[in-house]
Formats: structure tokens, C-alpha cells, sequence
């Protein structure tokens, strides 16, 4: 029998009293009422494969699922998209010709699970959930976050597809420098943010990281309050880009912060990429971008450099690509 983590018994703490109302009359449903977002559900995520994520997510919110779910099942779709050369299947290698992946999940409760430089298995994402539901812990990393997959069930996958071997190959016969461009190499991440219909929040993260990196460097993604933040009372946020940059501003917490203090999501975002500009002087060499989803189901999106963009699906609008504004425009 798993034992049950502290996560767990305050989880079942609700469902106790809940239960106790029912014995004494008094209904949760008002309570409840007052808690559902009107705006849900929503789902909005990062680039071009975002739409394929945000079907995913959707789906499950039209059969009643639960934002957090959205948010794993979203993002699964890109981890195992081998033509999406920056997560999951087919993600480039680091420098010595590994496939090294990140993730993290997180809902608007403050629960949350991550993994970090996690080698073989496919869906990082959902070994993420596992580390949430199922251990005391936040944070997996490395070979100890492998055998944690293991344990939990997962097969191995060998990620490394052949294409992404040979463009490995032919980078280490040209060597062009370390640092990818920006916008070519640095679509490094799928990040997900979803809203149900019961006001619920949840982000999703996962990535496979900056093309050739040094062996073990993790970026944003995978870090709570960087790669991604959710908060039932204000909203959630996540990132793409240049990790680095994004984890000296703790970039996805400001945009949430910002967003508790009265601006909009798109506002927020912009607030946080400029603090992002501030904090690192190479900011014209780099890019970084924010998406947000406010409680009430508007969402907003801003970034350093043109060329990034970000899918919204809503029930008014359908799933839908938007092109946020950028701080720097092509020709400065």
C-alpha cells in the first residue's frame, strides 16, 4: 500500500468536511458558485504547436474534466509530436548528443510537480504529476528522477530521432558558437495554460531545452514562479525563450503578481518583459515571451522580439492563433 504523502491528507481534508456538510445539511453548492470562473473554460499555449495542444486540452474541458488534467493532456501532444524539434520525441540533443527534457505542472491550488533533466522516457509531463501527487517532494531531478519514472511505471523511449542526429552532427562540425539564434533554435518549450468551467486554474510546462547546451543545464521551464505559475485567485502565467534570462526575473510569478495587483494579462506581460530587459544587458540577442490567463478568462501575451506567437482556444472564438505585440520591432 503507497503511503499517504502530507499532499494527500490535506487533499482528503476538503472532502472530509464536505461530506460532514451533507450530514448536517448545509450545501456546498453556493460556496462553489462563488468560486467558477465566468470566463471558462479557456486553454492558451505557446507558438504554432499550442493548437494541436490546446485540441487536447479542450477536449477534456467540453467532457467536464478539470483544468490540471487540460493542462497534462494538452501538452502530451507535443512531447510526442517528433516534427516539434524542441520537446519531448525528436527534441534536439545538448552538446554531447543527449536528449535531456524538462517539465513541470501546476494548479491553481499551489500544488505542483517538476522534473529536470530527465533521459528515456517520453512524457515528462506526466512523470511531473506523478512527483506532485505522489511524493512529499516539488523537485526530481536527473538519474534519481529516472528511476522515479521507472518505479512509476514508465517505458523507455529512445528520443533522439534521426534528424535531430544529424542536425546535431552537422552543428558539431560547424560549430557556429554556443547560443542559438533567437526564434530558430529557442521555440524550446510548450507551455500551456488552461481555465474550466468550475474557475480552476492549472499550467503546464515541458521542454527539451536550448539546442546543445552544456550536459545538465536546465532552464526556466521546469522551475515554479519561472517556466510557470497558476494562482485560483488572480490567474496563471508561463514563458518561452532564453531560460536563463526568464529565471533571473522569475518572470512567470511577476506576470501572476502583476496581475493581482490590477493589470490586464497582456499589461502584465509586458510589465514582465521589460523587468526581463532590465535584468539582462544581451536582451537584443535573446528572445523571451510571456502568455497569460486571467481568472476571468481574458488572456494576453507580449514578448522582446516579433516573430512569437501564441494559440487561445475559447468557445466564442474557437482555437485561434494570436500575434502579441513585441518590445523591440524588427527593424531597431
Amino acid at each position: 500500500m503507497r503511503p499517504v504523502t502530507r499532499r494527500k491528507f490535506l487533499h482528503q481534508v476538503p472532502v472530509a468536511l464536505s461530506a460532514a456538510s451533507l450530514v448536517t445539511g448545509c450545501s456546498p453548492t453556493a460556496e462553489a458558485a462563488e468560486t467558477a470562473g465566468p470566463g471558462g473554460p479557456v486553454v492558451i499555449s505557446t507558438w504554432q504547436h499550442g493548437l494541436a495542444a490546446n485540441e487536447a486540452a479542450w477536449e477534456v474541458l467540453q467532457g467536464g474534466g478539470n483544468a490540471l488534467d487540460a493542462a497534462e493532456a494538452g501538452v502530451k501532444v507535443t512531447e510526442a509530436d517528433p516534427t516539434v524539434s524542441t520537446v519531448g520525441l525528436g527534441g534536439r540533443p545538448d552538446r554531447d548528443g543527449i536528449v535531456t527534457l524538462d517539465a513541470a505542472i501546476m494548479d491553481g491550488a499551489g500544488d505542483c510537480g517538476s522534473v529536470m533533466a530527465l533521459q528515456d522516457i517520453l512524457h515528462p509531463i506526466s512523470v511531473a504529476r506523478r512527483v506532485m501527487d505522489n511524493t512529499p517532494h516539488v523537485m526530481l531531478a536527473g538519474e534519481g528522477a529516472r528511476q522515479f519514472a521507472l518505479a512509476e511505471g514508465f517505458p523507455t523511449t529512445n528520443l533522439l530521432t534521426e534528424d535531430s542526429k544529424q542536425e546535431w552532427e552537422q552543428w558539431k562540425r560547424d560549430n557556429p558558437g554556443y547560443r542559438p539564434p533567437i526564434n530558430v533554435e529557442n521555440h524550446d518549450t510548450i507551455g500551456l495554460l488552461a481555465l474550466d468551467a468550475q474557475g480552476r486554474l492549472a499550467a503546464a510546462c515541458t521542454t527539451s531545452g536550448a539546442a546543445y547546451k552544456y550536459h545538465g543545464r536546465v532552464g526556466d521551464s521546469p522551475i515554479v514562479g519561472a517556466g510557470l505559475y497558476a494562482d485560483n485567485e488572480v490567474g496563471a502565467a508561463t514563458a518561452t525563450g532564453w531560460g536563463e534570462a526568464v529565471v533571473r526575473a522569475c518572470g512567470s510569478f511577476l506576470v501572476v503578481e502583476l496581475m493581482r495587483q490590477g493589470h490586464s494579462p497582456t499589461e502584465a506581460c509586458r510589465m514582465a518583459v521589460e523587468r526581463v530587459i532590465a535584468k539582462n544587458p544581451d536582451y537584443r540577442e535573446i528572445q523571451v515571451g510571456f502568455i497569460a490567463l486571467a481568472k476571468d478568462g481574458t488572456t494576453g501575451g507580449y514578448c522582446i522580439h516579433p516573430n512569437f506567437d501564441y494559440a487561445v482556444y475559447t468557445a466564442a472564438e474557437g482555437n485561434r492563433m494570436v500575434v502579441p505585440d513585441s518590445k523591440l520591432t524588427s527593424d531597431e
